[in-house]
């Protein structure tokens, strides 16, 4: 398991964004889109203040595109090779259909293009909601966190749960809290298996919860800019904070972990009979690895020797620790989550490949 940044760390970090971030609901009309002859992209934005001005994040401009149904493909193409005319395309399409849109900025990017229903739960305000929790878990530890661009990852192992797959070969149960401040995915929890003799971590995303992040209509204005000052983003869903407890404690229990841990003891018994670079290459259409994770995870599955399913899904956790991104790590994580529940006739695909 990737280990990422340290508990204070993320912390410290959590609170500068505080004083830098801000979130504006926005009538389209109001906006403008301006492209330097580098490709550079701002939106100019009316306030009652004054024309404000953001450079934009490749997030913000993805959605941006999508909600104008603008091929992002061809978006970039135009911000490189014709500016203006993607300039033109975009302010019109902003103009011609007003409506609302929430704006999220943070260090002077605006960093997200969303729909003003949009639920603000901050990475902070889930911080302090769910770390009191996990400090109650019996012999909880927070393994692996991080903020990326695109969201937040809560990594916590216990010791008290733990399941032995073979002699010698012990995993603890965890669970993955993850959260998106800009629109690229839902609050989700997730029971996690730790290996210990590797550090390897696996995420059952199949026995994840998810909470989307819509909200109710705003009372913002048509005709003006909305500024939403941080007194009015405390997370204030109590009930949805106690659901979240609960499920922390039920991906930890006794119960969920022992049936994830079956699952990945059972692959020990799965003989990889064909071959393991055929495997490999069926592993990598079904999942839409990259040629070079294609390489890491062949690497890792020959250099370890295990050719069962077991060590299939080694290879791939082993892997993501490898992986600079830890966006990336974390759904290679998954990937080996979703390979314990692939059915008899998935696993034949893979163990005898030639």
């Amino acid at each position: 398991m990737k280990y990422g940044r340290s508990l204070v760390d993320l912390a410290t970090e959590l609170e500068r964004q505080i004083a830098t971030k801000q979130d504006m609901i926005v009538p389209t009309p109001l906006m403008h889109h301006v492209t330097g002859d580098d490709g550079t992209s701002v939106l100019n934005i009316e306030t009652p203040d004054g024309v404000r001005t953001f450079s934009t994040t490749e997030n913000c401009r993805r959605q941006l595109a999508d909600r104008l149904k603008i091929p992002f493909a061809y978006f970039e193409r135009m911000r490189a090779d014709q500016p203006t005319l993607l300039d033109k395309n975009v302010d019109t399409w902003l103009h011609a259909e007003p409506e609302q849109r929430m704006v999220r900025v943070l260090d002077g990017r605006a960093r997200a293009f969303l729909s003003d229903r949009y639920r603000r739960l901050d990475n902070y305000d889930l911080l302090a909601h769910v770390y009191p929790m996990l400090r109650e878990l019996p012999g909880a530890r927070v393994d692996s966190c991080e903020v990326t661009e695109s969201r937040m990852y809560l990594k916590v192992v216990t010791s008290k749960v733990q399941y032995e797959l073979q002699p010698g070969d012990v995993v603890h149960a965890g669970v993955v809290i993850s959260n998106s401040e800009t629109g690229q995915g839902s609050l989700s929890v997730s029971p996690l298996v730790y290996r210990l003799v590797c550090r390897n971590g696996l995420i059952a995303a199949d026995h994840a919860m998810r909470k989307t992040h819509i909200g109710r209509l705003t009372d913002a204005s048509t005709d003006e800019v909305t500024i939403f000052k941080e007194d009015t983003l405390q997370a204030d869903d109590a009930a949805f904070f106690l659901k979240v407890r609960d499920v922390v404690h039920s991906a930890i229990s006794e119960a969920t972990f022992s049936l994830i841990a079956e699952r990945m003891r059972k692959t020990l018994g799965i003989k990889l009979t064909g071959d393991p670079v055929k495997a490999v290459d069926k592993l990598v259409v079904r999942y839409l690895l990259s040629e070079t994770e294609r390489s890491g995870v062949l690497r890792s599955l020959i250099s370890e020797g295990d050719l069962t399913g077991f060590g299939l899904v080694n290879a791939i956790t082993g892997y993501a620790q490898e992986i600079a991104e830890y966006d990336r790590s974390t759904e290679l994580e998954a990937i080996g989550g979703k390979m314990l529940v692939q059915s008899a006739k998935e696993w034949a695909e893979l163990t005898e490949a030639v």
